[in-house]
């Protein structure tokens, strides 16, 4: 059984062999151009100029792409820079100087990832990175653990800032409840979520409840109300106590009072955050300027804002093992404007969702870190489904 503060976690998971077929949707907040839509020539050069500048940080002039087709029938410079000019034009790249070669704007990587990246492969050291997660036994023991390795896995394979969330107790569904009387009208509170989770809370009450009481009030709430939410618990205890037969039964006022201090400052809260590699940023370029740095070092710190915008990546329909690519000026929140974040959920027992993702520059690798992100969310559901392997 697994043990913890009030906190949130979830579970595990291996895809089959070596492939992780992905699907992405898109999230975009930018005008779409009746010109952006290159044949397969342009497609060819985008790619490889993305792929080039993926490698250098560096402006990409048709030397570079002339390399790159020095083999291909009908490649001359010429056609090159003509085909270079065709995509700047259709606004997927931008000449940063007069005599500088192209970048990729924004929405050249969003047409990149959506038209041009196939089915993304798993390497084998990414998956062994992964599933190493689960063999260490303080992460299989504490889904925190897991949770932190999980986060710290994500930055090491981005080189960017890796982020796992866990939603908040209010949402975990109740498998067993018990209230222990302590001191000063103080009451532990032990809940065992439906995952297998144990997750603990001392109250302050205004009332003075006997350990008979309590013991009953928990055996009520387990008998009842097994397998539902404290929120859907509350909702229903309410609706109860407006019955007139119920009005003045003080085992539904006990169970009311006693599931309110559980909630103090749950149904609010954020969930478990965890965040590794927010250091790599001072490495990038891209967020050279100080006060770039300063806001995104302030946003990676509020957590809730974190969560937020996580949340917010992963908003509407779409199905398990799908990723979603967030670029640049699609994100809302200001200090995200120039990064990419690369996001999936994740499931406990078909109920619990939670998200993790990757959050680093627009130059990044699309295709590997899908993947990548998409491979640990279907790890972490399977490591803590319906609390196998976990004790």
């Amino acid at each position: 059984m697994i043990f913890r503060k009030w906190g949130h976690l979830a579970r595990f998971g291996t895809e089959s062999a070596s492939t992780s077929r992905l699907m992405t949707s898109r999230i975009s907040s930018l005008p779409r151009s009746t010109t952006a839509h290159p044949d397969s020539r342009g497609q060819a050069v985008l790619s490889a100029i993305i792929r080039e500048h993926l490698v250098t940080g560096e402006a990409v002039g048709s030397h570079a792409i002339s390399d790159r087709f020095e083999h291909a029938a009908g490649w001359s410079s010429a056609t090159i820079r003509y085909v270079m000019g065709e995509l700047e034009e259709a606004g997927l790249l931008e000449q940063p100087h007069t005599s500088a070669g192209r970048i990729p704007t924004d929405q050249g990587y969003r047409y990149y990832v959506d038209n041009i990246l196939g089915d993304a492969r798993l390497s084998r050291g990414d998956r062994r990175a992964i599933e190493s997660i689960g063999q260490v036994d303080a992460a299989r023991a504490r889904p925190d653990r897991l949770m932190e390795r999980a986060s710290h896995v994500l930055s090491a394979l981005s080189e960017n800032v890796g982020i796992v969330v866990w939603p908040p107790l209010a949402e975990n569904r109740l498998q067993h409840i018990k209230f222990l009387r302590l001191p000063d009208k103080r009451i532990l509170v032990v809940l065992v979520s439906a995952s297998n989770i144990v997750q603990d809370k001392v109250i302050r009450l205004d009332q003075n409840f006997s350990q008979d009481e309590l013991d009953q009030t928990a055996r009520y709430l387990n008998t009842e109300f097994r397998g539902k939410s404290l929120l859907a618990i509350r909702a229903e205890i309410i609706a109860l106590m407006r019955e007139e037969k119920a009005l003045y039964d003080r085992l539904l006022r006990n169970a009311m009072l006693l599931c309110e201090g559980s909630l103090v400052g749950e149904e609010t809260a954020a969930g478990e955050v965890y965040v590794d590699g927010a250091s790599n940023i001072l490495t990038k370029p891209e967020f050279a300027g100080r006060e770039t740095m300063r806001e995104l070092f302030r946003t990676f710190e509020e957590k809730s804002r974190l969560v937020a915008i996580l949340n917010e990546c992963v908003a509407g329909d779409y199905g398990p093992g799908e990723v979603k690519v967030v670029i640049g000026r699609e994100n809302v929140t200001p200090s995200m404007k120039g990064c990419a974040v690369i996001t999936a959920s994740y499931q406990v027992d078909d109920d619990i969702t939670g998200t993790l993702g990757v959050v680093g520059p627009t130059r990044i690798e699309y295709a590997r870190m899908m993947a990548v992100v998409n491979y640990l969310a279907r790890f972490i559901e399977r490591e803590l489904s319906h609390g196998a392997s976990l004790h």
